[in-house]
Parts: C-alpha cells; sequence; structure tokens
C-alpha cells in the first residue's frame, strides 16, 4: 500500500516537474508582470497623493500672498506651481487666482500671459473655459476686440453658454455693432437659468437696449392673477 502511494506521489511529483519544465518560465514571467502591474499602480497612486498634497500646500502659499495682494509672491508662487505640479487641479485654480490678483494690480499683460497658460494646459475643459472668458474680458478692456472674440469661440464647455454669449455681446457692443450685442445678449439670456440672479443683469443690458425680452407666458398668468 505504501509502495503504491509513493508511486502515485513520485507521478504526481513528475508531472509537476514536466509542467514546470515546460511552462515554468511563461508562469514566472507572467508573475513578475502581474507584480510590476501592481507595484506600478500603487506607486502612481502614491504618486499622485503625494503630488496633490504638496501642491495643496503651494496653493494654500499662493492664496494666502493673493489675499496680502501681494502680486510678486503671487506670481512667484504660481511660478512655481505649474512648473512643478502643471497637471493638477491646483496648478489651474492657482492660475485663475493668480490673474485675478495681476488684474486687479493692473498687471493686464501678465493676467492674460497667466490665463493663456490654463487655457492651453488645464486638463478639463471648464477650467479651458473659465480661463478663455476671463482673457476675453482683459482683452476687451484692451480694446482687443478680435482677439476676445477668438478666444470666447474657443470657450466651448457646456454649461457655461450662457455666460459666453454674454461675454461676446459685451465685446459686440464695444464694437459698435448694437444689433449683433442684442442677439447675443438674448441667446445669453434665454440660456440661463431663471434663478440665476445674474440673468437680471442681462434682462438689464437688453433693456438699456430697447430690447427687454418678453416675460414667459406662466409669470404673465400669475401676473394676472395677482391682479384680479
Amino acid at each position: 500500500m505504501a509502495t503504491h502511494l509513493d508511486l502515485e506521489e513520485q507521478e504526481q511529483l513528475d508531472a509537476v516537474k514536466q509542467f514546470w519544465k515546460r511552462y515554468g518560465n511563461l508562469v514566472t514571467w507572467l508573475l513578475i508582470a502581474a507584480l510590476v502591474a501592481y507595484s506600478g499602480w500603487t506607486g502612481w497612486n502614491w504618486w499622485q497623493r503625494e503630488q496633490a498634497t504638496q501642491a495643496s500646500a503651494m496653493f494654500d502659499e499662493l492664496d494666502k500672498a493673493a489675499q496680502a495682494g501681494d502680486v510678486d509672491r503671487v506670481a512667484s508662487v504660481f511660478g512655481d506651481l505649474k512648473s512643478r505640479y502643471p497637471k493638477t487641479a491646483f496648478a489651474q485654480q492657482g492660475g485663475l487666482l493668480a490673474a485675478k490678483v495681476q488684474a486687479d494690480k493692473g498687471q493686464l499683460d501678465a493676467a492674460q500671459a497667466t490665463l493663456d497658460w490654463v487655457a492651453v494646459n488645464a486638463t478639463e475643459v471648464e477650467y479651458q473655459t473659465i480661463a478663455r472668458l476671463r482673457v476675453a474680458g482683459v482683452l476687451l478692456d484692451g480694446k482687443k476686440f478680435d482677439e476676445a472674440l477668438k478666444q470666447l469661440d474657443a470657450a466651448t464647455a457646456a454649461g457655461f453658454e450662457a455666460l459666453v454669449a454674454d461675454r461676446r455681446g459685451d465685446v459686440l457692443m464695444a464694437q459698435g455693432k448694437t444689433d449683433d450685442a442684442k442677439a447675443s445678449y438674448t441667446k445669453a439670456w434665454q440660456a440661463m437659468d431663471a434663478t440665476i440672479e445674474y440673468r437680471q443683469l442681462i434682462e438689464a443690458k437688453l433693456t438699456a437696449l430697447g430690447a427687454a425680452p418678453a416675460a414667459p407666458a406662466t409669470d404673465a398668468a400669475a401676473s394676472s392673477g395677482a391682479a384680479q
């Protein structure tokens, strides 16, 4: 009986040896590949967390400089932030904040350069669109109307249609294209949610141009009922 078991064990051992002789290298490489992939995934997550943590600390430093109105410090910190962590959301948010401080301090060229960087390097189209909207505002202040319109043409994030149309109306109005401005403001007013207060500002622009939007039928009916 023992001999029979010994033979079975020997046969199983021989089968294992044959298997490893035939497939051992393949299995080994598959295991190595799996371990490398796992290590890479773990390492990537760790690296991402480290990047976000360090970028967050740098953004806090930038925010403090912005609150203090220290435009030189803002520019310096943002330069480091975009150089070391360009693909993080903190770099994109930092660019928008830095540009605001630069614009408030009258450094329009610097503000435009900062916003241009965000528009080109932001990984999310929403940040790109916000940057282009603000660049268009800077260009409008500098009476660079055609360039401002080109920026607005490239501002394509979903949900920003009303703001883009409103800014386009501002540029067209500055160009003296009143009818085109009315059309753009009307588009902005129609696209913007009625519960958003900013819509009232667009309505005021249209009213000033003699193109006050008609009240929706539901509002008119409600007003009529209230009068009775």
